[in-house]
């Protein structure tokens, strides 16, 4: 195998996973330092949430993504930036009042989820290509077939290349709708996303069928969360995928062990170079998907 895989470190995610292990970073400039490190380990791209320093948990603060991309753009190294623009999808509902929001919910449009993107112009931002029953209990996220448009179309204009994140074969479904609709400028790049409840469950033959039903030319990244993490950089990359890795998906290096996103990013290099392949540098990532580096004016 004598090709280029992109290596993606998803840093910290949004879930509450603080308390879990104490590498998981929170602050700016903490998210800012893993970026760097992973970088400096091989990762191509890194993927950026931020937290509320209060309470740890996922933020939409501009200001925070703002240090965070100002000192890795400020770094000695250069990955692919990819923020985020997930956040503000969650619903969570009185089971017993099915109208009432509770505690947890923040659900705004498909465009207030954009402001950081629109003001720092990553070169890669996620989509969140569909609604899921996300875990047990009330939680729903939604992300509606208008509420994709709309956020499609918004970060076409900004000439930043959306991650049609798919959690199942039907958000795979519609992220195709938006690539015939002109909505995705080619290539699109899909990153399909194994293991989280309620979605796509960790299975190679799933993995294959949905690699099957790409449109022709498409990019593609596939992780699972937990233990799957490390082997699961070897499916993708078998099934002709990048791959990614990152205490968003998974806090061990292995049983008991717990991991940094370097280590994690160092390991991931090790199981694609055993299999032939090379992990991409990041101007080389940049060429794979046709990225148009864009910096805001006084940046």
């Amino acid at each position: 195998m004598n090709r280029k895989i992109i290596l993606t470190c998803a840093l910290t995610g949004a879930g509450d996973t603080t308390a879990k292990s104490e590498f998981v970073p929170v602050t700016p400039e903490e998210i800012a330092k893993d970026a760097i490190a992973a970088a400096r380990a091989g990762a191509s791209v890194v993927h950026i949430h931020v937290r509320d320093l209060q309470t740890k948990l996922s933020s939409r603060k501009v200001e925070y993504y703002r240090e965070v991309v100002e000192r890795v753009r400020a770094s000695e190294v250069d990955p692919v930036i990819n923020l985020t623009a997930g956040m503000g999808g969650d619903l969570v509902l009185d089971p017993q009042n099915p109208t009432a929001q509770l505690p947890g919910t923040d659900l705004v449009s498909g465009l207030e989820r954009l402001p950081h993107v629109e003001q720092l112009l990553p070169e890669i931002c996620t989509l969140d290509c569909g609604s899921l029953n996300f875990g047990d209990g009330s939680n729903l996220y939604v992300s509606t077939p208008d509420m994709l448009r709309e956020g499609a179309a918004r970060i076409q204009q900004l000439g930043v290349r959306p991650e049609l994140e798919i959690f199942d074969t039907g958000n795979l479904w519609f992220a195709n709708v938006m690539v015939q609709e002109g909505l995705i400028y080619p290539p699109p790049l899909y990153q399909l996303c194994m293991g989280v409840p309620y979605g796509a469950p960790v299975d190679p033959g799933l993995l294959h069928a949905m690699v099957n039903l790409l449109p022709k030319g498409a990019e593609f990244t596939s992780f699972a969360i937990g233990a799957n993490q490390l082997p699961w950089v070897a499916q993708s990359v078998l099934a002709g995928g990048h791959a990614r890795v990152g205490l968003e998906d998974n806090l061990y290096l292995s049983k008991g062990v717990k991991a940094t996103n370097a280590q994690l990013t160092d390991r991931a290099v090790g199981i694609i170079e055993s299999l032939g392949a090379e992990v991409a540098t990041p101007d080389e990532a940049r060429e794979i998907l046709d990225l148009k580096v864009q910096i805001p004016a006084g940046a």
